[in-house]
């Protein structure tokens, strides 16, 4: 087997917590210099019929460097796992289609090769970053003979544009007030931030008045994308393509690098881990209905994003005016003790849960 010390762990050590997060975190007098550089592009009316019309249940973009596999991986995704499906959008240069797995229909985006640069225009770079702002999950595409370069510019590029791979928001609070200065509460022990570090990163932004509550040991970074509220918090695989050219030992390397697929998109191997993966990352939630009087539908799952799974949700997917009509619900599965269980609409139905709606 190879050592851990090649290529594999510099892949690993070269993300968002190596040098594009360390550039940016902020001595005393280079807080300008970061707060500027770390703006989100503003785009353009016209940019944005570059998107596609969302449909599904999830939403997912392919991003990597021109000709690393991307449209032979959609192309045989689709293939192989997905109904046959047209779709009318107003651009060709994102290229979408659509799977079912599991049970649930999730859309997926070809997005444009992103090349250095992409997240100041050069491209289209800003409209294909855009459109990955919308996805509920990112592929990175990585041709697994050059992986780190494109990798680090991949991720710095989505950095720039407010992205933020397999990161959860900080966990900061910050409100702003009329006066009263700057309060600053810390929860726990602060390696970074003090209460003239904080002062001076809200200096940049104008604020004189508010309160900072950290609730975790936070960075100068987390601090800056709590104030400016424009972040977006997306997970993240990074698909590594041609595996047909790597030896067993350089493979088993890889299965062990977090967050990481390697796959041949040309012979449709290990298909089925990405697809397995890309479940897992989702965190999607089915949930059947039963008709009063007949069997539960195991067909044709109600499917909820996890962060939103409580019968009000259900019921609001179906129809809004379903909750109007609301009494209570039956629920059978993991989330009640009793089958069937009397809920309320606050109920959190979990995944495969079976619900029967009575109405008023």
């Amino acid at each position: 087997m190879l050592p851990r010390t090649g290529w594999t762990q510099r892949f690993v050590c070269s993300g968002r917590t190596g040098d594009c997060r360390q550039g940016a975190r902020l001595g005393a007098l280079g807080y300008r210099h970061s707060v500027c550089g770390r703006e989100v592009p503003t785009v353009a009316k016209r940019e944005r019929r570059f998107d596609v019309a969302k449909t599904g249940d999830a939403r997912i973009g392919f991003v990597g460097f021109p000709s690393v596999g991307k449209s032979t991986l959609l192309s045989n995704l689709a293939g192989v796992y997905s109904e046959v499906a047209a779709y009318e959008f107003t651009t060709l240069t994102t290229v979408p289609g659509v799977i079912r797995y599991k049970g649930a229909k999730i859309q997926l985006l070809d997005l444009p090769g992103i090349i250095e640069g992409a997240k100041d225009g050069k491209g289209r770079g800003r409209q294909v970053i855009a459109v990955a702002r919308t996805c509920n999950l990112i592929l990175i595409v990585l041709d697994v003979l050059k992986p780190l370069g494109h990798k680090k510019i991949i991720e710095n590029e989505l950095e720039g544009f407010g992205i933020r791979l397999n990161s959860k928001p900080p966990n900061i609070g910050f409100k702003k007030k009329d006066k009263g200065g700057i309060n600053l509460t810390a929860t726990c022990p602060q390696s970074e931030l003090d209460a003239e570090t904080v002062k001076s990163i809200l200096a940049e932004y104008k604020i004189h008045n508010a309160d900072v509550t950290l609730r975790s040991d936070a960075t100068a970074d987390d601090l800056i994308d709590v104030v400016e509220g424009n972040r977006v918090y997306i997970p993240c695989i990074y698909v590594l393509n041609k595996i047909d050219q790597i030896s067993i030992e350089e493979l088993d390397i890889i299965y062990k690098v977090p967050h990481c697929v390697p796959i041949s998109a040309h012979h449709r191997w290990n298909f089925d881990d990405l697809l397995e993966k890309i479940w897992d990352y989702l965190k999607l939630v089915r949930i059947y209905t039963k008709p009063k009087g007949q069997l539960p539908d195991y067909t044709s799952p109600v499917v909820l994003p996890y962060s939103r799974t409580t019968v009000e949700d259900f019921c609001m997917k179906i129809h809004k005016n379903l909750i109007k009509e609301f009494k209570y619900a039956l629920v059978w599965g993991l989330s009640v003790k009793h089958n069937p269980q009397k809920v309320g609409k606050d109920h959190t139905l979990e995944d495969e849960d079976v619900i029967q709606i009575v109405k008023k």
